[in-house]
């Protein structure tokens, strides 16, 4: 399979198009394009072929509050390294969708997983959080392309959000992420158009 010119475009404007989005409309997204999400991220690549990402899709309101609990408190402590304007700045941010994103998922990577069989990771056993982290790019890509928008919630204690979810040995928690139409579309990131921070250059050179 070879790709043209109309292809590569496409893919330069998703890229650019991908956006951490906290604001959200409030209506379902069809069981179907869910279904071709679960099948795009399906094909994200993963160490050994290890796929270790397990996505918990959350409808409990009983858990869906106490995320909001953690973190509103995870919040509150992040806010205290700031000072000054930029405290003042931190405060006016909105970090999460917790509250209108119709799609909520959980994402967890299995620490020691037995499909891969340890291959290439016995030297490197970080890559399989890498490999979770490229499966969350997968579905962050393909959710843009269906018109979606997803937020990923960090400031979260991953231990409390285990306990919460009464996760088994060996599930470590990787990303809580709000999925669903977006209120509105700007390529712009949104921490760019609020002046926390613009894209920094990236090194790239020969050695």
């Amino acid at each position: 399979m070879e790709f043209d010119d109309h292809a590569r475009a496409t893919l330069a404007e998703i890229l650019r198009w991908r956006r951490d989005v906290r604001h959200f409309r409030p209506d379902p997204v069809p069981e179907p394009v869910l279904e071709r999400l679960r099948a795009a991220m399906a094909h994200a690549p993963s160490v050994g072929n290890a796929r270790p990402w397990r996505v918990l899709r959350v409808e409990s309101p009983a858990i869906r509050a106490g995320l909001r609990t953690i973190f509103a408190r995870c919040n509150v402590e992040a806010a205290r390294r700031y000072e000054g304007a930029r405290a003042e700045h931190y405060a006016r941010l909105k970090l999460q969708g917790l509250d209108t994103a119709p799609v909520q998922l959980a994402v967890f990577t299995l620490t020691n997983p037995e499909s891969g069989h340890g291959l290439g990771r016995q030297t490197m056993p970080e890559t399989l959080r890498q490999s979770t982290a490229m499966a969350i790019h997968t579905l962050w890509l393909a959710a843009r392309a269906e018109n979606l928008g997803l937020g990923m919630v960090s400031i979260l204690d991953r231990r409390a959000v285990e306990q919460l979810m009464n996760m088994p040995e060996g599930w470590e928690f990787s990303a809580l992420l709000c999925l669903g139409y977006p209120e509105f579309t700007d390529y712009r990131p949104l921490l760019h158009r609020t002046g926390w921070q613009e894209d920094a250059p990236t090194l790239w050179q020969r050695i």
